[in-house]
């Protein structure tokens, strides 16, 4: 038992955060306090409600960090639930960063949508709050503006105008321009960094003027391209423009709560139009008077990293947020940005918070329906195998062309449905090409390595029959069997039917190799085809995102001592990759920064001498 009157002994009267352990290393519950021992005292009140009393039951020790105030403890707090993703905490669970538009760095730059790490070679627009408000960006300036939307890959290596140049999307900087061209394209740049600006009346005024000196040139082929852009442009201007006079930057965000899980849905606006809406849900605790889900929730999700760039100067809310003084202070301490929170609001306001309100209340009832129909399946499947309490799931699938790299994927499924942060991919190496069989035991002897680390499934689903469903048989009892401690998965293979149509699967247990005819109308089957399907498309993506990156893939990058530009010389003085590889060594010679002894080593490499 843990000895708290003690520990309450050597806590001091100040602000912090503080962590509490089940074990020597597993984190439970993350939490901050104005006054460390006033806050931790009230743990161990007999009146505590029923979660308290069963998170202290499992207190180990707890670990305590002094600050200097409450907004640093806040800081704090966010940042070791994100490393610790403690039990008792409620969790923003959205590990995925925001989108932007880019242009690349260059002479020619491209226009681009990206999402993931920051790179030097990109100018950043953004972020924009989902990806639909990106892409809808996206494609209404590949419509404005001919710059190109090319990969710097494709655009590297063309040397005439592709369909986008010829339908007037792009002005083809990929083929040699003029002094004047050159200007035209960069100028176009310009105008869509200023559009994404939010300047657009300036690239109005510019279009206008250069439409105006065009016309009194008599150059009245380029004044009608730039009159037709012009009008374009005021279109969508129009459309954009919003009834009122709200012209501020909110977010305004509604929760709803039911069955142990609260939906906070946020609009993002900003200059009075809704640029993008996203719902997140989180899980709380309903007979926790202390729990405040929404609290929790806006806690999290103002502080997150990946907000930089997105605050707004409003923030309203459905409800009164209790930290809100300590938010507000914390968001100014680290992007020296202000920003206010409202609850009470009337007119053009209090619309779009009624609007986030029925948002929330409609994706509640989404994700219950969903939640409900999930249980409803695994209850059904648990039924037909005669077991309780399954977890987690697994489903494993082989994707390959002719046998041609090979990729295995796992998927992981829980009670409410797919969970992606256990998805898995494996590259398959050193089997016969085409062997289904070798691949789902390599698979699965990489994925139970060691399983006393990581998740361990209640159930392994295997897409194939008899034959891969004998590889896993052998691989998990010969795994298991070194750890008697633990329960071994079940195992079930999902054996296609007649014409591979839905419905008609054969599902056959491990082992004892019984066999189970469903049908469609069953809500086991439709658990499994759910799971089933989904291992099955993660699997053909890895396969194909592989594929691709084969493709692009130049035996050239492979050797030693060739650098880009010995790679660009060859290429380039011999007239390609088919013709490098039919060069003799004196050949090879004779390309500019190539010598005799590098010339003979590229001819053994790339002919396996």
């Amino acid at each position: 038992m843990f000895d708290y009157k003690s520990f309450l002994k050597t806590v001091p009267n100040r602000p912090g955060s503080y962590q509490m352990y089940k074990d020597e290393n597993t984190v439970i519950y993350v939490g901050k306090a104005k006054d460390l021992k006033k806050r931790l005292s009230s743990y161990f009140l007999k009146e505590n409600n029923f979660k308290t009393k069963t998170l202290v039951s499992h207190i180990h020790h707890i670990e305590f960090t002094v600050t200097f105030s409450e907004a640093e403890a806040l800081i704090l707090e966010n940042n070791l639930i994100k490393k610790y993703q403690p039990h008792y905490n409620i969790l923003l669970r959205d590990d995925k960063s925001y989108p932007y538009l880019v242009l690349s760095k260059g002479k020619h730059p491209g226009l681009y949508y990206y999402r993931g790490k920051k790179r030097l070679d990109y100018e950043y627009f953004g972020p924009y709050p989902d990806s639909s408000a990106a892409k809808e960006s996206l494609r209404l300036l590949q419509n404005l503006f001919p710059i190109r939307q090319c990969k710097d890959v494709v655009y590297a290596h063309r040397s005439r105008p592709c369909l986008m140049a010829q339908i007037g999307k792009c002005l083809a900087p990929c083929v040699p321009m003029t002094q004047e061209q050159l200007n035209n394209y960069q100028e176009q740049v310009n105008y869509v960094r200023l559009f994404l600006k939010g300047q657009n009346q300036e690239v109005l005024t510019t279009i206008t003027q250069k439409m105006e000196e065009c016309s009194e040139k008599l150059e009245f082929e380029k004044a009608a391209k730039l009159r037709d852009q012009l009008l374009a442009l005021r279109r969508v201007q129009e459309s954009q423009t919003v009834s009122g006079d709200l012209m501020f930057d909110m977010d305004v965000i509604a929760h709803a709560t039911g069955q142990g899980i609260c939906a906070n849905h946020v609009l993002f606006i900003r200059h009075g139009r809704i640029i993008g809406s996203r719902s997140y849900f989180t899980n709380y605790n309903p007979n926790d008077t202390d729990d405040d889900p929404l609290n929790e929730f806006v806690c999290q999700f103002y502080l997150s990293s990946s907000r930089q760039g997105m605050y707004p100067k409003e923030i309203i809310t459905d409800s009164e947020i209790k930290d809100s003084e300590v938010i507000c202070e914390a968001v100014e301490s680290i992007t020296k940005r202000q920003i206010t929170f409202l609850t009470n609001v009337r007119a053009e306001r209090s619309k779009y918070l009624k609007l986030a309100k029925e948002n929330a209340e409609a994706n509640l009832l989404a994700k219950l329906s969903d939640k409900n129909t999930a249980k409803k399946r695994i209850e059904s499947l648990e039924k037909i195998l005669n077991v309780t309490g399954i977890e987690h799931m697994e489903c494993y699938d082989i994707s390959h062309t002719q046998g041609e790299l090979t990729v295995a994927s796992c998927v992981n499924f829980n009670r409410d449905g797919p969970d992606s942060q256990y998805y898995r991919r494996f590259n398959i190496e050193g089997i016969t090409p085409g062997d289904d069989f070798a691949a789902m035991h390599q698979v699965l002897e990489r994925r139970f390595k060691d399983p006393t680390k990581g998740l361990l499934p209640n159930l392994i689903f295997i897409d194939g029959g008899k034959g891969q469903l004998k590889q896993a048989e052998d691989v998990i009892s010969r795994i298991f069997s070194l750890y008697p401690d633990l329960t071994p998965p079940l195992i079930m293979a999902v054996a296609k039917g007649e014409g591979r149509k839905a419905g008609l699967e054969t599902l056959i247990k491990g082992y004892t190799h019984e066999e189970f005819h469903l049908t469609l109308d069953d809500p086991a089957l439709q658990l499994v085809l759910h799971i089933r399907d989904e291992s099955h498309r993660f699997a053909i993506t890895g396969h194909r995102l592989r594929r691709q990156k084969a493709r692009t893939h130049s035996s050239l990058e492979d050797l030693e001592g060739i650098g880009p530009k010995r790679r660009q010389a060859l290429l380039k003085h011999l007239g390609g990759m088919k013709e490098v590889l039919n060069a003799s060594v004196e050949e090879i010679k004779k390309v500019p920064g190539i010598s005799s002894a590098l010339a003979l080593e590229i001819y053994d490499k790339l002919h396996g001498l």
